[in-house]
Order: structure tokens, then sequence, then C-alpha cells
């Protein structure tokens, strides 16, 4: 069994802003984490949006870029979402409680632009999007 960093050293988010709860598999192209929807800066409390799966995914591509970065050496760095393509999926909300899986696959990536496909998926739940990531490259003074 693969035992990977906690999602807290591999994103440059703190806090309630750590919305995933641990990363399950990793290889060069693709990872999945895992999360139990919970109450807080989202939802009403019995519910989160359906929309929120798109930070879901896009903390999961950020998990993704923490672990290359890690196995080059390198700190971990923000990046920012510039967009999602055919986001859908089949319910309008996410039950607090539920435990969803988010998959996200490298569709192509160089120094700076990525592209993903990106699943969540849980008990009758399934929702899909591409989404493109930026992330500023490495300077000198960041080492």
């Amino acid at each position: 069994m693969n035992v990977f960093p906690a999602i807290a050293e591999l994103i440059p988010h703190t806090g309630p802003m750590i919305l995933l709860d641990r990363v399950t598999a990793f290889d060069e192209d693709s990872l999945s984490a895992e999360l139990v929807v919970r109450a807080g800066l989202f939802g009403d409390g019995k519910t989160v949006p359906a929309w929120v799966g798109i930070e879901y995914m896009a903390q999961t591509i950020g998990a993704y870029a923490g672990m290359k970065a890690r196995l080059a050496g390198e700190p971990i760095r923000l990046g920012f979402l510039l967009g999602t393509r055919r986001y859908s999926g089949n319910v309008a909300e996410f039950r607090v409680g539920t435990l969803l899986t988010v998959r996200v696959d490298k569709i192509m990536q160089d120094e700076k632009l990525g592209a993903f496909e990106c699943r969540i998926a849980g008990e009758g739940i399934e929702m899909t999007a591409n989404l493109n990531v930026y992330q500023p490259p490495l300077d000198d003074t960041q080492l």
C-alpha cells in the first residue's frame, strides 16, 4: 500500500479551504483523491452545490502538481484555474457526509499550462469536466 503525503503538504491552501482528505493513487499522468463532503464555506449545512465540484477537481490537479514538485525537489507553488469545459453531471448538489473520489488525468501539460480530464464519483454521483490550469514558471528566487 502506498502512503502519500498529507494534502496540506501538496497544495498551497490552508485551513478550511483544503477540501480534499487524502491522495489514494498517483502516477506520471494522473492522481486520485478522496473527500467526505462537509459543511463549512459552501452550502446550507446539509448539502454543497455541485458547482463546488470544480474546486474539488482543481485541488486534485493542485495535488498532482504538488506530487510532481515533491518528486523534483521543488517547492509547492500556486496555480490558477483558467476555466472549465463541459462540466456536467447527474446531481445538483452533494449531501454532507458523502464520500467522493476525484480523479484527474493529464491531457497535456507544459511548463506553464495544463489541461486535465476530471471525474468525480460517489454513490449515485458522476460528474465530469475538462479543466485548464496555469502555473507560473519557477524562478530562481523561489528555490
